[in-house]
């Protein structure tokens, strides 16, 4: 079985923010940290070389295959901040309906910036996750 690339390191969170490009990406993530943070009481840390992780639960799937994600994540990449949620939250599409400007993928949505989207509907979006995920899988 391959190994997993993308797992918890000890890069430092704070650096690796200082060295986004954007100076509204730079805020937007230390706004999501702290947001991210009061959601799952857990401390940021670097998942992969990009992504800022919160809590982590370990996941099995029929195939075999297994590793650790983070609850809550987010990466803020050049063209959009991608926010990281279960891909199969109950009522996703009512969820992305009500954020406002962005993209959904399969288990990650896109913004530009935190303030083209509700963040009081991003909250609840990421709890709602959170609470799927520690469902699906009980630690």
């Amino acid at each position: 079985m391959a190994k997993i690339k993308t797992t918890k390191t000890e890069q430092s969170v704070s650096d690796f923010i200082k060295e986004v490009e954007s100076e509204t990406k730079r805020d937007d993530s230390r706004r999501l940290i702290d947001m991210m943070t009061q959601l799952t009481g857990e401390k940021p840390y670097m998942y992969g070389p990009g992504i800022v992780g919160f809590g982590s639960y370990h996941y099995k799937y029929a195939s075999g295959h297994e590793g650790d994600a983070p609850l809550a994540g987010f990466s803020p990449r050049k063209a959009a901040i991608s926010l990281y949620v279960a891909p199969d939250i109950p009522e996703k599409e009512k969820w992305v309906e009500k954020l406002g400007k962005c993209k959904a993928a399969v288990a990650c949505i896109y913004i530009k910036k935190l303030d083209d989207i509700d963040e009081d509907v991003l909250k609840k979006m990421i709890t709602a996750s959170i609470k799927h995920v520690k469902n699906m899988y009980p630690s």
